[in-house]
């Protein structure tokens, strides 16, 4: 794991520790459990211009929010998600705790770009794509931490229409605004 996920993802484990309650009792005895595979989005967000005024916040914004996304879909890294229905209310908690803490920074952009993230995951969730999901994380990363532009808007407009081929538009656009820090999957 990239000590910058591992610090991203300690911030978030203290914060749901120090709210206590059932999310602080569900949280993994261990630590984080990171998959092998896990994108790093908070990182990649970290590197990027925009995130230069607080790149570790920025970073344990994504990761509040993917982990809310996977939380939403029965993985955690961080708690035991054995109750379905804690897993789904602990998944809405992050999204917003991870939307907070980027109002927080005043970044409108940002927070406008996380929350099409969830909104965008949200669609490959339903129609089943996890590439398309893992793409849209990635590109919503690149785009939290570098800006926007027209390529990256017309791949997100191409996810709302579910057009094939969108995944692979969204990782272009990802590696164009970010350049080559944005991994090619």
């Amino acid at each position: 794991m990239s000590a910058v996920t591992a610090a991203a993802l300690e911030r978030v484990s203290a914060a749901l520790r120090e709210d206590g309650g059932l999310l602080a009792g569900a949280l993994l005895p261990g630590g984080p459990l990171v998959p092998a595979d896990d994108p790093h989005a908070g990182a990649l967000a970290a590197r990027g211009p925009r995130a230069a005024a607080d790149p570790e916040v920025v970073a344990a914004v994504v990761e509040a929010a993917r982990e809310g996304h996977l939380l939403h879909h029965g993985r955690s890294r961080l708690l035991d998600t054995t109750d379905g229905d804690l897993a789904l209310l602990a998944g809405d908690r992050l999204y917003a705790l991870g939307l907070a803490w980027l109002a927080d920074l005043g970044d409108v952009d940002a927070v406008r770009e996380l929350a099409d993230v969830i909104a965008l995951c949200a669609l490959a969730q339903a129609a089943g794509d996890d590439a398309l999901a893992e793409a849209v994380w990635l590109a919503g990363a690149s785009a939290i931490g570098w800006g926007t532009d027209p390529g990256l808007e017309a791949a997100k407009g191409a996810v709302r229409r579910e057009e094939p081929g969108a995944a692979e538009q969204l990782m272009a656009a990802a590696r164009q605004v970010a350049g080559d820090v944005a991994p090619a999957r």
